[in-house]
């Protein structure tokens, strides 16, 4: 089993940034991509930006150039910079995590949610 704790949200004003945690324990072996999700109320959960264990990247074009995403594979532990954020951006942030069990069987786990809001 693998657990996720989140921390780092809050308020910021329009134009802030935040960084975003996420720790991972529990059955870490396997591990393979991590990232980022966020729903909004009354909004599917979308990506916001994931990460492998080899370091490549991808995001949500919406936050392209804004967000940051690395990994301290050492510490199990993602990172979510966010600059110049924006109102829209409001949401619960969940951090992800992905792990291939065998060669049959592949897991998703997710964190228990860090609110995220900006303001204008």
């Amino acid at each position: 089993q693998v657990q996720l704790v989140e921390s780092g949200g809050g308020l910021v004003q329009a134009g802030g940034s935040l960084r975003l945690s996420c720790a991972a324990s529990g059955s870490i072996f396997s591990i393979n991509t991590m990232g980022w999700y966020r729903q909004a109320p009354g909004k599917q959960r979308e990506l916001v930006a994931a990460i492998t264990s080899g370091g490549s990247t991808n995001y949500a074009d919406s936050v392209k150039g804004r967000f940051t995403i690395s990994r301290d594979n050492a510490k199990n532990t993602v990172y979510l910079q966010m600059n110049s954020l924006k109102p829209e951006d409001t949401a619960v942030y969940y951090c992800y995590a992905f792990r291939v069990v065998t060669t049959t069987e592949t897991n998703d786990y997710w964190g228990q949610g860090t609110q995220v809001t900006v303001s204008s």
